[in-house]
């Protein structure tokens, strides 16, 4: 019943269909089907069966289908059903393929008239199909019955909305002819997602059981509610044709009958029934299939190029090579090792950019979080020149000093040294954290194999903790030699000569402002986070921090400035995150408690990260806004002031003089030495540490994993990994076969057109016809606006001979549209007026019939050669002679060539009873 190129087509479409189905739920590819769509009762169940010719849905009261069911027809040799969650099994018995889908229905739904969205797949091969793709929704219904929830309406409608509202799907709207097709939920729903008509198909049911005088002839010529594919009709089995065991093949003979004999529909039955609507649906879902082939090609090239990334380290583990546990082990340990040092040099094939990791934190560790450190353990001035105080007063005893001593200088320098260990010993800490996150993000790759993975994390980790101990000894080792000699000739020290002059050249400079170009130190956004929202709440503004002071903009442009605050007497201090806020924030405040910006004693300024409050905190630093000591520094602070409150003393001019002269010396020559651990140190890690550890990996890592266990044991794959290659592998070729697929359908089809957008202009011009099936006159009184017609070959009224005169003519008496039977011989005269063929109104007669001579129509001279007597004469006598001699042959050889439909649809009006020749099926 199908071409050719239909029945090669769509096997491919189901070729996709079981690719994707194999592969789960992670291509979400809307493939083209066609979406059946109605309501409970409409004959839905009747239209799939009679595409597969075999009884097999479930039927029943109430709502039986509670699943879609995705229904691929195959033309096969063989007739047999399989379901895709029983794939081996082959069903026979299509009572059992009932069974199966109850079955199925219950086991997902339940047995309480519930409903699911996920599909049921069979697939059907039989020789009585058409290659088609069906998927039964279930019936729409309104009011709950029994056990079934309050919203199962909006559950069901839901669920067709879900599968009808894919662009790539036909719409398959079926609706019985005895209902109104103004109430069609079916045709409500289609236009919903379908306005235009361009992938809805109608199909009008139950056309034998309309009242009678009425039919569906404008709406199956698309005259009503029209739609852009058009409607067409079936007829389905009967509830008593099925208990009775009808037939389905007996059922479509009699639906063929069926159209050919009403007067109504003979006229296009050629264009009616189920063989047609399957000729219909494939052709609409070739044209369907083409128009999204483009898009669906460009979903799965870009599925298949993001799974490639994926195959990629899959691909050289061959699990039938005998040796590739050892080819295995030596790629991933040497691929692990390239990856390390990309990750810590920077020059990773996969670059973070959404925030910084492996190399990038360990330099930021080292130039901004170290140096921080540093300066958090600066001293407190009051409390040093309360130590140079008493240090220059120990040593001299009980002699007046005359000069200012050096031992005070060493004792103070020596204690500020010491203060170097704890800051330094936790930028090794630091960086050994993140040489721990570095290793576990390089040993992800290794998860196919636990136990290597484990080893390896263990073995590094384990390095990298010995390599610590050694790196914090020699930072350690550093530091006491520094301490040991007090190097008072280092060119950058200014000596005892110049600690006064310099003294005076510092209060010059405090005096006098910077004259100059201002060094900007740092720009960027920051949110001042405690404005009030009587105010207008937190805003983001454009900062720049400069060695003097704080301005900050409305924008980058730095046009308008909004504020600027001086550095004088600030200090920052943390502030705890909000617990609503996903924001990082800290606080500038002034230590003489004075207001910093309008009536804020402090700001708070919030950040989207806390290494971006590092960094500004770092930047401050460098301004000379220092952190705020915490809580049990400013305890031990107090204690110490509390202890020595009653041993204080003022000093006289000349120990002043001593105090600020060592005070100088010793900030320069911590200067020195703060400058040479900041510059040892990220030496020192990156040599005992860093360094080591890459050489560790290259050159002894293997050594120690062949040594650590079993090479079997290290590779053996965990079965989830496993489970998830073989999953990925079969998807990226399920991928590439269906990009081939989609190749040969391109090649081997070719569209047809779509059909012209519905004009309904006529509407506008004629009288409002009612949406319920008409009831068509029966009487001879003409309808107003339709001129008589007849049926067939006949031009009009019947030709009746005159006799032969200088005025001869033929003459045309009226006729009934629709006369009532009369005898085939109630005139016996073979040349008189054959009997009327009833015909319908609403076909209007040509002028001059095809195939009838034009001499027939227009008169005759006496003598004429052309006469047509003898002709009618023929004509005449095989009307009245056909009930005897065979009348269908007759009347198919004499008639003139209307078309065999048209010979079929003039016998049937005139009687006939002979049973109907199938060759006459156009």
């Amino acid at each position: 019943m199908g071409n050719r190129g239909m029945e090669e087509l769509i096997p491919l479409v189901n070729k996709l269909q079981d690719a994707f189905s194999s592969i789960g739920q992670s291509c979400h590819l809307d493939l083209p089907q066609i979406a059946v769509v109605g309501g409970q009762s409409a004959g839905k169940s009747s239209v799939l069966e009679n595409f597969v010719g075999r009884d097999f849905l479930p039927r029943g009261s109430g709502i039986v289908t509670r699943r879609p069911l995705i229904l691929q027809l195959i033309f096969s040799k063989t007739e047999y059903a399989e379901f895709l969650h029983c794939k081996s099994k082959k069903f026979t018995d299509f009572d059992e393929v009932r069974q199966e889908i109850e079955a199925e229905t219950d086991r997902v739904t339940g047995t309480n008239k519930g409903i699911s969205p996920v599909p049921i797949n069979l697939r059907v091969y039989s020789p009585h199909v058409l290659n088609l793709t069906l998927i039964d929704l279930p019936g729409i219904t309104k009011v709950p019955v029994g056990d079934q929830p309050p919203d199962i309406e909006y559950q069901i409608k839901d669920m067709i909305l879900q599968f009808i509202s894919r662009e790539s799907s036909l719409i398959l709207a079926v609706t019985p002819a005895n209902m109104d097709l103004a109430n069609s939920d079916a045709l409500k729903l289609a236009k919903e997602v379908d306005p235009q008509g361009l992938r809805t198909i109608g199909v009008i049911t139950k056309l034998d059981l309309m009242d009678e005088g009425t039919d569906a002839r404008d709406i199956l010529e698309n005259k009503l509610l029209p739609l852009r594919r058009g409607y067409i009709g079936v007829v389905n089995r009967s509830q008593k044709d099925i208990e009775g065991k009808k037939d389905i093949r007996a059922a479509l003979a009699a639906e063929r009958k069926f159209f050919l004999s009403h007067p109504a529909y003979r006229h296009m039955a050629d264009r009616m029934g189920t063989p047609h609507l399957q000729k219909t649906l494939n052709q609409q879902l070739t044209n369907h299939i083409r128009e999204s082939l483009p898009a669906l090609r460009s979903k799965l090239q870009s599925q298949l190029l993001s799974l490639e990334k994926e195959v990629e380290e899959y691909k050289n583990f061959r699990p039938d090579d005998p040796t590739r546990k050892t080819k295995a082990l030596l790629q991933m340990v040497q691929q692990f090792g390239v990856d390390f040092e990309k990750r810590i040099e920077g020059s990773g094939d996969q670059v973070d950019t959404l925030e910084l990791s492996g190399g990038a934190r360990i330099n930021r560790i080292f130039h901004e979080r170290f140096p921080f450190e540093l300066v958090k353990m600066e001293f407190d001035e009051k409390d040093l020149r309360r130590e140079i105080s008493y240090a220059i007063k120990n040593i001299h005893g009980v002699r007046t000093g005359l000069f200012t001593p050096d031992m005070a200088f060493e004792a103070i320098v020596k204690k500020q040294i010491v203060k170097l260990k704890e800051p330094s010993l936790k930028c090794v800490d630091l960086v050994v954290s993140e040489l721990a996150t570095v290793i576990k993000k390089c040993a992800e790759k290794l998860n196919s194999y636990p136990r290597l993975r484990e080893e390896t994390e263990r073995i590094v980790t384990t390095y990298i903790r010995e390599r610590e101990g050694r790196t914090k000894d020699q930072i350690l080792l550093l530091i006491d030699i520094e301490q040991s000699y007090i190097n008072t000739n280092h060119e950058d020290f200014i000596g005892f000569a110049n600690a006064q002059q310099r003294s005076t050249q510092l209060n010059k400079k405090r005096a006098i402002p910077n004259q100059g170009e201002i060094l900007v130190i740092r720009r960027g956004w920051l949110t001042i986070n405690n404005i009030s929202l009587m105010k207008g709440g937190s805003k983001e503004y454009w900062f720049v921090l400069t060695a003097e002071s704080l301005s900050w903009y409305k924008d980058e442009e730095e046009k308008e400035k909004k504020y600027m605050l001086p550095l004088d007497n600030l200090k920052i201090r943390d502030v705890e995150k909000g617990f609503m806020s996903n924001k990082h924030v800290f606080a500038i405040f002034n230590t003489e408690q004075r207001n910093v910006y309008k009536d804020l004693r402090q700001i708070e300024l919030a950040c989207d990260s806390q290494e971006d409050v590092d960094s500004w905190k770092a930047s401050f630093l460098r301004a000379g806004v220092y952190p705020e000591k915490d809580q049990r520094e400013k305890e031990r602070e107090a204690e110490n002031e509390d202890g020595v409150q009653e041993n204080t003393f003022s000093m006289d001019p000349q120990l002043e003089r001593q105090v600020e002269t060592i005070r100088n010396l010793v900030d320069s020559y911590v200067a020195i030495i703060n400058k040479s651990i900041r510059d040892l140190m990220p030496k020192t890690i990156m040599h005992l540490m860093i360094n080591n550890t890459k050489a560790f990996i290259h050159h002894e890592l293997l050594a120690y994993l062949y040594s650590s266990a079993d090479q079997s044991s290290l590779m053996e794959e965990s079965a989830d990994q496993a489970q998830r290659r073989d999953d990925m592998l079969r998807m990226y070729h399920a991928l590439k076969e269906a990009l081939n697929i989609i190749g040969d359908i391109s090649t081997s089809t070719v569209s047809t057109p779509v059909p012209p957008p519905v004009d309904d202009t006529w509407l506008q011009s004629t009288t409002s016809h009612s949406p319920t099936p008409q009831r068509r006159p029966l009487s001879s009184v003409h309808p107003p606006g339709r001129p008589p017609a007849v049926r067939g070959p006949t031009p009009g009224p019947p030709l009746i001979p005159v006799p032969v005169g200088p005025t001869a003519s033929f003459a045309a008496p009226p006729i009934p549209s629709r006369p009532g039977p009369q005898s085939m011989f109630a005139n016996n005269d073979p040349f008189s007026a054959p009997p009327q063929i009833p015909s319908r109104p609403a076909r209007i007669p040509p002028s001059i019939p095809p195939g009838v001579p034009r001499g027939l129509a227009t008169p005759s001279r006496p003598g004429s050669a052309r006469s047509p007597a003898p002709r009618l004469g023929t004509f005449y006598l095989v009307l009245g002679l056909e009930a005897c001699i065979g009348r269908r042959r007759l009347i198919e050889t004499l008639l003139p060539p209307r078309g065999q439909q048209e010979r079929e649809l003039a016998v049937l009006d005139r009687g006939g009873t002979c049973p109907l020749n199938p060759h006459w099926r156009q």
